[in-house]
Parts: C-alpha cells; sequence; structure tokens
C-alpha cells in the first residue's frame, strides 16, 4: 500500500507544552485584551496546541 503525503499526518513541531507557554506570554504581553491580528495569532496558537496534545 502506497502512502500519499495527503494520508501522512505531520508530527507537531513543539510540544503542547512549549505552544501554552506562548499563548500565556502572547495573554501577557497584551494584557488580556487582543486585536484582529493578536486574535488571528492565538486562533493559529490554539490550533497548533491542539494538534500537538
Amino acid at each position: 500500500m502506497s502512502t500519499s503525503p495527503e494520508t501522512v499526518l505531520e508530527r507537531p513541531k513543539r510540544t503542547a507544552a512549549e505552544v501554552n507557554e506562548e499563548i500565556r506570554a502572547l495573554w501577557s504581553r497584551t494584557g488580556g485584551t487582543l486585536n484582529g491580528d493578536q486574535r488571528r495569532e492565538y486562533q493559529r496558537l490554539v490550533l497548533e496546541w491542539a494538534a500537538a496534545s
């Protein structure tokens, strides 16, 4: 059976703990209020965190 690139899951590059630390730093440096760009960054990080969990 051949495996196409679409069916191979990539391992996360960072651990969930590493991504969580970046999420915490984002919230800390913004004072708990996210603008549009920061919200997009947060959403990207949450997806990365979920993939690493």
